[in-house]
């Protein structure tokens, strides 16, 4: 395993580590059946899909993903892997349980739309549920190197497509979009926050933080005062909010 990957392994279990145990407490706050049928779009390593495999190990559970390289389709036996653009992917209407969604729709092209298609997917009774980030404007962050990193974050974010405010309007995009009991948990994240969500930020300005300078973003100076600033109190900020949103498809 070359360098490079080490880190982007160790990024993805401190992914899992720091989010995983809010998305499980939201689902187990729902009326979750072994019967149920899931799917997670976006299942990146899998870690709430075999999750969701072993509480619902009398339904089924499908993992969607554009690279399933890092799915174990053997995990369970429950347990389908699809390599699909969530773009793309169609499903009988009232296929599922539930249908998870982390840090995906934001992401999207049309993620209105897909969520309109993701909603018909649900069996009645079914709930979604999305969990998206809203960053903070950059220039109110708490220190210069902050405002330099998360406004270089924002303008790679918006050259790749994607809307990092979305997260915001998950709770009225989903009562349109037809769901009811919509329930909503705001976290927030930054330097000082977590000392996980330290650790996270270190490793991707170890992967990521060169490419930021070659391409004009941010400075060597700005950039070691980011890293140096993630364990002073004096630096501690709130840049980024998870909005956790879910909602229940009404029984017809």
């Amino acid at each position: 395993m070359t360098a490079s990957a080490e880190v982007e392994e160790a990024l993805s279990q401190l992914w899992e580590q720091i989010y995983d145990p809010q998305t499980i407490s939201i689902i187990e706050s729902l009326p979750i059946q072994r019967t149920w049928n899931c799917l997670e779009v976006g299942a990146g390593a899998g870690s709430m899909s075999y999750w969701l495999a072993e509480q619902a190990d009398r339904g089924a559970v499908v993992a969607l993903d554009t690279d399933t390289s890092r799915l174990d389709a053997d995990r369970a036996t429950n347990l389908t892997v699809l390599q699909q653009d969530l773009g793309e992917a169609e499903f009988a209407e009232g296929s599922f349980d539930l249908v998870l969604g982390r840090a995906v729709f934001e992401h999207l092209a049309q993620p209105e739309e897909v969520l309109r298609r993701a909603v018909s997917w649900l069996a009645p009774g079914g709930w979604l549920l999305l969990e998206d980030f809203y960053f903070l404007p950059s220039e109110h962050a708490a220190t210069p190197a902050g405002r330099a990193l998360v406004g270089a974050y924002l303008t790679g974010w918006k050259a790749a497509g994607a809307d990092m405010h979305w997260g915001r309007r998950l709770p009225s995009t989903l009562a349109r979009a037809g769901l009811t009991s919509v329930g909503v948990r705001v976290t927030p994240l930054g330097p000082g926050q977590h000392e996980l969500d330290n650790e996270l930020m270190r490793l991707r300005m170890k992967l990521q933080g060169a490419g930021l300078v070659e391409r004009g973003l941010v400075s060597v100076e700005d950039l070691a005062a980011f890293v140096a600033g993630l364990d002073d109190p004096h630096a501690r900020d709130v840049t980024t909010l998870e909005f956790s949103v879910w909602g229940r498809r009404p029984v017809e």
